[in-house]
């Protein structure tokens, strides 16, 4: 019980950027568009907001220019795909190339340098055993990742959809924030290439969750938890080699998707009947 509090708390900390993005992805998804692109965003997001955060001294302002950047990566997809009526797949990884080549040309300057790591906790909450270990020493970005899908669920559920083009901006806002959580918070440093794939995973959960918002958040610190079992199994001394640790959570992905492509009706049944196609005015 002593080791289980801390494990809870860094799966978390670990599932909160592939919530958020999970999030937004969802969101573009139940919309019809693929966005592929989401590795490239949370690249850009992640540096932007690692360069003002470490100049301007204020993590707000970081996330801010994340967001910001994120978007316009976003606008760019949706310009693309949406007016031009590009491809959404060769578009999105387009868009994701582009992402992980200028993020390491703009950070080029910053490789090895890191923010004031800071303790956060909701006082008096964070004194309660093991709960207050467990959920109440997080960053305040990781309740909003949580509040972030009550407001999906009921944006889903209570109002009728909004324009394709506003969803596509929330997918790309929402990658961003998770990108400059990784670049401020989850490890406050840059990093060329830091995100590794997460956006891969975040990508998977909506399929893993069947475009519901409330098991995405179960996805999320699952496959945070199988991120973290890594680092607790080689603290523990563990003898298996670190290459195998590392790929668990791509491969615990696999295994998920494997899983559940073995029902392709139960796919079609779940899966939003616009996904990846290409978006014309005036269609169905």
């Amino acid at each position: 019980m002593e080791n289980l509090a801390p494990l809870i708390a860094a799966s978390l900390n670990a599932g909160t950027p592939l919530l958020i993005a999970a999030i937004g992805l969802l969101i573009n998804e139940r919309a019809g568009v693929l966005n592929l692109g989401a590795e490239g965003m949370m690249l850009v997001a992640a540096i932007s907001g690692f360069i003002v955060a470490y100049a301007s001294g204020s993590a707000m302002l970081g996330f801010a220019a994340g967001i910001v950047a994120g978007m316009l990566m976003a606008a760019l997809f949706a310009w693309l795909s949406l007016i031009l009526v590009t491809s959404q797949v060769p578009t999105g990884l387009a868009l994701s190339i582009f992402g992980v080549g200028i993020s390491a040309f703009m950070g080029q300057k910053f490789v090895g340098i890191s923010l004031p790591i800071k303790a956060y906790e909701i006082p008096y909450l964070a004194d309660i055993p093991f709960i207050g270990q467990a959920l109440f020493h997080q960053h305040f970005m990781a309740y909003l990742g949580l509040a972030l899908c009550a407001a999906t669920i009921w944006f889903l559920y209570r109002t009728r959809a909004g324009l394709v083009l506003r969803s596509i901006l929330f997918g790309g806002a929402c990658c961003s924030l998770a990108g400059a959580y990784l670049s401020q918070i989850y490890t406050p440093m840059w990093v060329e290439g830091m995100v590794a794939g997460r956006c891969w995973i975040a990508l998977a959960l909506p399929t893993f969750a069947t475009w519901r918002p409330g098991r995405v958040v179960l996805g999320a610190i699952l496959f945070g938890g199988v991120t973290i079992l890594q680092f607790y199994m080689q603290g523990q001394g563990v003898s298996v080699p670190s290459q195998i640790l590392s790929m668990l959570p791509y491969a615990a992905t696999i295994v998920v998707l494997a899983l559940i492509s073995r029902n392709p009706d139960w796919i079609r049944l779940n899966m939003p009947a616009s996904l990846g196609r290409p978006f014309r005015r005036g269609s169905a």
